[in-house]
C-alpha cells in the first residue's frame, strides 16, 4: 500500500510539473491585439483570431472588428484599430484583412507606441503604402497564383476562364496585377480569358442584393461559355450563390479568391460542420464528401487549410515568437513556421518585387497553399509549389 501510495504521488508531481510547464509555455507577460471583419463578411478571418486567443487567453488576446461598410466607416476602421494601442500592456497588433485605413491607423499607432509590432494580413491598400506604415505585411502571392489558378484550369481541360469582379476591387493593385498576370497566362496556355462584372456588396445593394445577382447570372454565363468554363470572383460574399450555382448547372471553381473549405461551400452545399470547429482535415473531408454526392468530382479545388484562419493565427503567433526572441521579424522561414504550426500544410512564398523596378520588399511577402481538386481520381493535388512560373510574370502589369 505505501509502494502504491508513492507511485500515485509521484504520478501527481509529473502530472503537476506538466500543466505547470504548460501554463508557462502559453502564458505571456505582454498582449496582442487581433482586428478582424466580421462573420458575415470574414468567417474564417475571425475563427482564426478566437482560436489564438483561446490558446492564451481572453486577458492577454483581445478581439475586434471593423464594419462589414468599412468603404463608407473609415474614420471607424481607424479608430478600431487605433483603440488596441490604450492598453499599455499591447506590443503587437494583427489586422486581418488590411482595408481602407489600416495604414493610416498603424502610422497612428507609432506615434503614439513605437513598441508596438504592426502586422497585416491581406492588405486591401496599395502594397507600397501599407508596406511603409506596416513592421510587416503578409498577402496571399497574387503573381504566383495568376499563373497557377490558369494552369490549372487548363489542366483540368477548362477552355474558358470567367473572372468576376467590380470597380473598387479592380482599383486595388494586387487584385488588378493579378488579373494581368491571369490574361498573360491565359495568352500562353490557350485559355481564353472573359471578365464579368458584379455589384459591390459594400454598395448600396448590399451582400443580399450582390449574392442574388450571381444567383441569377451564373446559370446565364454557363450557358454562354460552356460547362468547360472555370469561374473566379473577387469577393467573398459572391462566393458562396457563385458555388451553388456551379453545382448545379456545370463549370469549374478551380479555388476562391483567399482559399478555404470553408469559403462559400458549407452553404452552398448545406452541409453541417457542427463539432468541426478549426479541424481541417474533418472539415475538407466533409465537403469533398458533399462535392461528389452532388456530382461535382474533379470539378472544385480549395486551399486544404484556410488562408483566412491561418492568417490571423500565425501572424500573431510569429509577433508572439518575435517579441520573445524566438524569430526574426522579416525572416520568411520563421514566417512559414508560424503557417505551418496552425496549419500543418506546407506554404511556399517569397518578397514581393515592384513590377516596375523589380525590387523587392524586405518587410512584404507573398504566400500560396497547393491547390486540391476534391474528388479528382488520383491525386488530389496539383502540386502547384512545384511549378516553375516564367519569370516574365513576375513583372507583369
Amino acid at each position: 500500500m505505501k509502494k502504491l501510495l508513492s507511485m500515485v504521488l509521484a504520478l501527481m508531481m509529473v502530472l503537476s510539473m506538466i500543466i505547470v510547464a504548460s501554463a508557462e509555455e502559453t502564458a505571456l507577460d505582454f498582449h496582442v491585439g487581433i482586428v478582424t471583419g466580421t462573420v458575415s463578411q470574414s468567417e474564417d478571418d475571425r475563427r482564426g483570431a478566437e482560436a489564438f486567443q483561446a490558446k492564451y487567453g481572453s486577458d492577454v488576446v483581445t478581439l475586434a472588428t471593423y464594419p462589414d461598410n468599412f468603404p463608407d466607416e473609415k474614420e471607424t476602421v481607424v479608430q478600431t484599430i487605433v483603440n488596441m494601442a490604450d492598453d499599455p500592456l499591447m506590443k503587437a497588433v494583427i489586422v486581418n484583412q488590411g482595408v481602407p485605413g489600416t495604414a493610416e491607423a498603424f502610422r497612428q499607432i507609432k506615434e503614439r507606441r513605437p513598441d508596438i509590432l504592426c502586422i497585416c494580413g491581406e492588405s486591401q491598400e496599395d502594397l507600397p503604402v501599407i508596406a511603409d506604415a506596416a513592421d510587416l505585411v503578409v498577402v496571399n502571392d497574387f503573381v504566383s497564383r495568376g499563373y497557377l489558378i490558369i494552369k490549372t484550369a487548363a489542366d483540368l481541360g477548362c477552355k474558358t476562364f470567367v473572372h468576376i469582379s467590380f470597380p473598387r476591387h479592380l482599383g486595388i493593385e494586387s487584385l488588378s496585377r493579378r488579373l494581368a498576370v491571369m490574361k498573360e497566362a491565359g495568352k500562353e496556355l490557350g485559355v481564353e480569358i472573359q471578365e464579368e462584372t458584379a455589384p459591390d456588396p459594400t454598395s448600396d445593394v448590399g451582400v443580399a442584393g450582390a449574392q442574388q445577382f450571381i444567383l441569377e447570372k451564373t446559370p446565364e454565363w454557363v450557358a454562354k461559355y460552356g460547362t468547360d468554363s472555370a469561374y473566379f470572383c473577387t469577393n467573398d460574399a459572391h462566393t458562396e450563390p457563385l458555388l451553388k450555382e456551379l453545382l448545379e448547372v456545370g463549370g469549374y471553381f478551380i479555388e476562391a479568391d483567399l482559399p478555404s473549405p470553408l469559403m462559400g461551400y458549407p452553404g452552398a452545399l448545406g452541409v453541417d460542420l457542427t463539432g468541426a470547429n478549426g479541424d481541417f482535415a474533418k472539415i475538407l473531408e466533409t465537403v469533398e464528401n458533399a462535392i461528389v454526392e452532388k456530382g461535382g468530382a474533379g470539378r472544385f479545388g480549395t486551399w486544404a487549410f484556410s488562408y483566412g484562419y491561418a492568417s490571423s493565427y500565425a501572424l500573431a503567433q510569429h509577433a508572439v515568437n518575435v517579441i520573445k526572441g524566438e524569430s526574426e521579424l522579416t525572416e520568411l522561414d520563421d514566417i512559414s513556421d508560424a503557417f505551418g504550426e496552425v496549419s500543418n500544410v506546407d506554404w511556399s512564398g517569397a518578397n514581393y518585387t515592384d513590377a516596375t523596378t523589380g525590387v523587392k520588399t524586405e518587410n512584404l511577402f507573398l504566400v500560396y497553399q497547393d491547390t486540391y481538386i476534391m474528388g479528382r481520381e488520383g491525386d488530389k493535388f496539383m502540386h502547384t509549389p512545384d511549378v516553375e512560373i516564367p519569370e516574365k510574370y513576375y513583372t507583369v502589369k
